[in-house]
């Protein structure tokens, strides 16, 4: 997981930006900019228990609550930029 400086000032803004609601969350675009991304998917990985093991059913039904637009690329990038990892089969996701 890449270390990028944000501002509590700006966290809210980018928040406030793409999601549509907070509680409960809904996304409203998914941003390729770095910073941005960083906020989005702390705020996702938030929505998930530390400890906790989920299956891929799980993880949909929580992610397609928050975008069902394209919930299969948060999935991937929760992995991807190092916020959960799973089992190799995929048949069980958690937090890092």
């Amino acid at each position: 997981m890449e270390t990028i400086d944000i501002t509590p000032e700006e966290e809210e803004k980018i928040l406030n930006n793409v999601f549509s609601s907070l509680e409960p969350l809904k996304l409203k675009v998914i941003s390729s900019k770095a910073k941005k991304k960083a906020v989005i998917f702390k705020k996702i990985a938030g929505q998930f228990e530390k400890g906790k093991h989920y299956t891929e059913m799980d993880v949909n039904g929580i992610l397609k609550g928050i975008y069902p637009e394209d919930y299969s690329t948060l999935r991937r990038s929760l992995i991807d930029l190092g916020y959960m990892d799973r089992k190799s089969d995929g048949s069980e996701y958690w937090l890092k």
